[in-house]
């Protein structure tokens, strides 16, 4: 049986210990509890125990939970996993921030959508620092091109990068991809495009978020140190 409270309790040290390390305030780190299959009973426990943002890959999940959690209008949703272009309609109005845009095909299909329920949708551009196949991703080669592209779109305002890193370990291994994700924002902040701001950089999970806040992140994503290993029927 999982303790959420102390599991949060712990994360949050954690949080304030990296952020104290790297000499900044624990305040500007944004928690993002990660809650693919967990349900909606214990997603409201998390909430009543302090969590303001919830994240979820699957669009079907934010469907199915989205009308059974509490506290809607203090809570923000995020959509974390990989989106396609043809589920974007069942989540535009349900989301706050979307983590994963990587093409400009599926950022004109949220600028539609965004538009016809007159929504500017806050999104981060998925860069894949480390090049795996298996991950989704802009390169970095190819991203201030793409942030370029989206910048005109009217209803979409970039507001930062997210990476995932490649699993490891020893998290100091994934250190340089996240000083590369760092100095990536630093370059497009100082390019002044307009609809861009590099205000979240999205990154670090579980097994790296001390490293991730320590290199700059202000949104980590965390799902086992706070719900336990997920069982995956």
């Amino acid at each position: 049986m999982i303790n959420l409270k102390d599991n949060i309790h712990h994360v949050n040290a954690r949080i304030t210990q990296a952020a104290k390390r790297a000499n900044r305030d624990p305040e500007e780190i944004m928690l993002i509890a990660v809650t693919k299959t967990v349900d909606a009973d214990i997603i409201n426990d998390a909430i009543d125990l302090g969590i303001k943002n919830i994240g979820e890959n699957k669009v079907q999940e934010i469907c199915h939970k989205y009308d059974l959690i509490n506290n809607k209008q203090d809570i923000k949703w995020h959509l974390i996993g990989h989106l396609q272009t043809n589920k974007v309609k069942y989540i535009i109005d349900k989301v706050d921030l979307i983590h994963s845009v990587d093409t400009l095909k599926l950022a004109i299909e949220i600028n539609k959508r965004a538009q016809k329920i007159d929504k500017i949708m806050e999104i981060l551009v998925q860069v894949n620092v480390a090049k795996e196949e298996s991950k989704f991703g802009v390169s970095i080669e190819q991203c201030n091109n793409l942030i370029e592209q989206i910048s005109k779109l009217s209803n979409v305002k970039i507001k930062g990068l997210m990476t995932i890193a490649p699993y490891t370990k020893n998290p100091e291994d994934v250190r340089p991809y996240f000083r590369q994700l760092k100095d990536l924002s630093i370059d497009i902040k100082r390019k002044n495009y307009d609809n861009v701001d590099m205000e979240y950089l999205s990154m670090g999970m579980t097994g790296d978020f001390e490293v991730a806040i320590e290199e700059g992140a202000n949104i980590v994503r965390i799902g086992t140190a706070i719900f336990g290993e997920r069982q995956y029927n």
